[in-house]
């Protein structure tokens, strides 16, 4: 491994160190990227929880969520002994109160003493989103943040519920951090595939040249679950799959696809070009909302061969709620590159599988000059980049089966990252917690980014929210969602495109 790889030497504070993230997330990612040899030689976790728990169990905690969580499974003694050097301390702390903070003030100030070195210092707040501005302002008080180029804070979504709390929340964060200090993480940007989506595009010359409304028909993105709300009630019920999902993630995936060339791979360029595409979104019709956007809610049903209940029989879920937990959207760039070329997006939970991929769909050939005989399997041009559950990108096109008759099939000629590399690719907070040690924001929101996604899909939050769905549930689990997912498609002559994963069942099931 390349020396300069690795990080200087990183304290790292996770805040809310008691809790699922850090136990089902960040610490199986930062003992991988320990056995890689990318932690810094020097490095310490510090846990920070109101909790009131012992160093011992604390490590003993973090060693159970490694062997369930891992992707190498279970830890080996000497590898997690060796790791567990690196666990430094837990502190039990008021997060509103300031002797906390001294104790973080005088943990840095010993460890830097004996490394002889300065440390970045990241704040993690695997936190609700309630306590970010609490946090934020003692650290300013304890003149934590003081350190420009050192200091750094990472903020999980939900960032906001809206536009007006998103630009709040910016403001208070920025009367303590600059913005270059600030990570806002959205756990899909470090996922191999959606990364190397501008690696695909702008590495190629075969692929940039076509990638506009003269070849491009039009583009879906589908990212769905198959589970349901599961311990996230409370908070679901309040968020709904617009803001869970859409506002972040989906929209995330979209710039990547749409974003104009870089000039080069500099963190502020990527993140202009994003804000670029963001700005370009054509907004909603305030008074025909429903012809671009449609929301649905899953009733009982069988997935997998497992009866599940409705949404509104789901713990912590009103038992009359509206809130949906899917959303159809259809979207339009305002620019040379895309103008009149369709977005379809959807996303839900209690779909019948976990899938998340980008399908482009070519244009048809001007002119057909094969006979009619030889397009009974006729299909357009589409390549389809796979997210999850398998990360890997197909290209379909047409060839002519063996004979002396000319029939034209369709075909794909697939990459696939695990056969290609022979090697599982890392976690997504295995690389994004790298890029924060690393000082690189690449993959992480912007302040102006956060807030033009809000702005996006305001329309069509203020409209849902004015106006209850009275149908609901509307699609039953199991389903691809509600009827009026397949309107909204459908009124333009197009149909959604079965997920790749959906293909090989069929494939397998009538073998």
């Amino acid at each position: 491994m390349s020396e300069d790889i690795r990080p200087d030497p990183t304290i790292l504070f996770i805040f809310g160190a008691g809790g699922d993230l850090t136990w089902r997330k960040l610490v199986p990612a930062l003992y991988n990227l320990f056995l890689d040899e990318y932690l810094p030689e020097q490095f310490a976790l510090i846990g920070i929880d109101k909790k009131d728990m012992s160093e011992k169990d604390f490590a003993k905690r973090l060693r159970d969520g490694v062997n369930k969580f891992s992707r190498r499974g279970k830890a080996e003694d000497e590898q997690w002994k060796a790791f567990a050097e690196n666990i430094h301390s837990f502190i039990s702390a008021d997060f509103g109160e300031l002797d906390g903070f001294k104790t973080m003030d005088k943990t840095i100030s010993e460890l830097e003493d004996e490394w002889e070195a300065d440390a970045n210092r990241i704040y993690y707040l695997a936190t609700p989103p309630g306590l970010v501005e609490t946090i934020t302002n003692q650290l300013g008080k304890a003149k934590l943040a003081k350190n420009k180029t050192r200091s750094r804070m990472v903020v999980e979504k939900p960032f906001g519920s809206d536009y007006d709390s998103a630009h709040t929340l910016n403001e208070k964060l920025l009367d303590v951090f600059d913005e270059s200090q600030i990570y806002r993480i959205d756990h899909y940007l470090g996922k191999e595939t959606v990364q190397n989506i501008l690696a695909f595009r702008f590495a190629n010359a075969l692929f940039e040249p076509l990638w506009d409304r003269r070849y491009i028909d039009h583009v879906q993105i589908t990212v769905g679950e198959s589970v349901g709300v599961e311990h996230r009630g409370d908070y679901y019920d309040q968020a709904g799959a617009l803001r869970d999902m859409v506002q972040n993630h989906l929209l995330q995936i979209l710039c990547l696809i749409a974003m104009e060339p870089p000039v080069s791979f500099d963190a502020d360029e990527i993140r202009n070009k994003k804000l670029d595409l963001l700005r370009a979104i054509h907004k909603f019709p305030d008074n025909n909302i429903k012809d671009f956007a449609v929301r649905g809610q899953y009733g009982s049903g069988w997935i997998e061969g497992e009866k599940v209940q409705s949404y509104h029989e789901e713990p912590g879920v009103d038992t009359d709620s509206g809130t949906e937990t899917f959303a159809a959207l259809k979207l339009f760039i305002d620019n040379w590159r895309w103008q009149d070329v369709p977005f379809y997006m959807r996303t839900g939970k209690r779909l019948p599988k976990k899938v998340s991929e980008v399908a482009i769909q070519f244009k048809p050939v001007p002119h057909q000059s094969f006979p009619s005989t030889a397009l009974e399997d006729w299909q357009p041009n589409r390549l389809v980049i796979h997210i999850q559950p398998q990360e890997s990108i197909t290209l379909r096109f047409q060839a002519k089966q063996p004979g002396p008759i000319v029939t034209l099939s369709s075909v794909d000629m697939e990459f696939n990252y695990r056969e290609t590399f022979k090697a599982t690719p890392p976690e997504a907070y295995e690389t994004l917690l790298l890029d924060v040690m690393q000082g690189d924001a690449t993959l992480f929101m912007r302040a102006d980014q956060v807030e033009a996604a809000w702005k996006t899909i305001m329309p069509v939050l203020n409209a849902w929210q004015q106006t209850r769905q009275v149908n609901f549930p509307n699609y039953r689990a199991g389903s691809w969602g509600p009827e009026s997912a397949i309107e909204l498609i459908a009124k333009d002559g197009r149909s959604w495109m079965l997920p790749t994963v959906m293909e090989e069942d069929a494939e397998e099931s009538e073998d």
